[in-house]
């Protein structure tokens, strides 16, 4: 599902220089259906494997392969496809504040070019499924933080992606409802996705036991 072998990272700084290394000689492997919490303080590494992982930038130096894809030798014209096989959630919600939150998670449907019935289905299925069908039709502002990290999720699962992948997806809400997102997360790995939630907290992998990756300074420092 998702190799990195040996990876290093730098950010080009604006000059264009190389600048200091954000991930040094990372390894790991994770497998079709798995679920994995990445751990590590601000600044570890984190975003940048979750990155990686989404075809969003290319290694400096190693190998990451997601999905039986090269991250650093495929085209530039293979990564939306692939791109198109992985949900993300992002720290920051990301919805169009000019459509609704029926119209949000439908984007990506219609994006593909899914028929307007199959939509339709899927969305009021999904909405249902999250406890969000009453508010459809409200606009992102008018929801609360939770109500809309819960259609940022619907928006990256409508997809059935095999691969979804989370920064920080509790950062904004309280204890219920971190607690509730993390078991829709766990209930999407039972039905099959693979899972990789990067987190602060110790109260989440706790209470949901999976394989741990630790990072500090851009290293792995604990992947049992």
């Amino acid at each position: 599902m998702v190799r990195f072998g040996r990876v290093g990272l730098a950010y080009p700084t604006p000059q264009g220089d190389p600048g200091q290394a954000a991930l040094r000689d990372v390894s790991f492997a994770l497998g079709e259906g798995s679920f994995t919490w990445l751990l590590g303080p601000s600044g570890a590494g984190k975003s940048s494997i979750l990155r990686l992982m989404q075809a969003a930038i290319r290694p400096t130096s190693g190998v990451v392969s997601v999905l039986g894809t090269d991250i650093g030798q495929a085209e530039r014209a293979a990564l939306p496809a692939l791109r198109r096989k992985i949900g993300v959630v992002h720290q920051e919600f990301r919805l169009l504040p000019h459509l609704s939150a029926w119209d949000n998670v439908a984007l990506p449907l219609r994006l593909v070019g899914r028929a307007e019935a199959a939509v339709r289905q899927d969305v009021n299925e999904i909405l249902e499924w999250l406890g969000l069908a009453a508010k459809a039709g409200r606009a992102p502002a008018e929801l609360s933080g939770g109500e809309q990290q819960r259609i940022t999720i619907a928006r990256a699962i409508i997809t059935r992606p095999a691969l979804l992948i989370a920064d920080e997806p509790t950062s904004e809400l309280d204890v219920f409802e971190a607690r509730r997102l993390i078991a829709l997360f766990v209930e999407m790995n039972r039905l099959g996705t693979a899972i990789v939630v990067a987190t602060h907290s110790e109260d989440l992998p706790a209470r949901h036991p999976a394989r741990v990756i630790t990072l500090a300074e851009g290293r792995i420092i604990d992947a049992p």
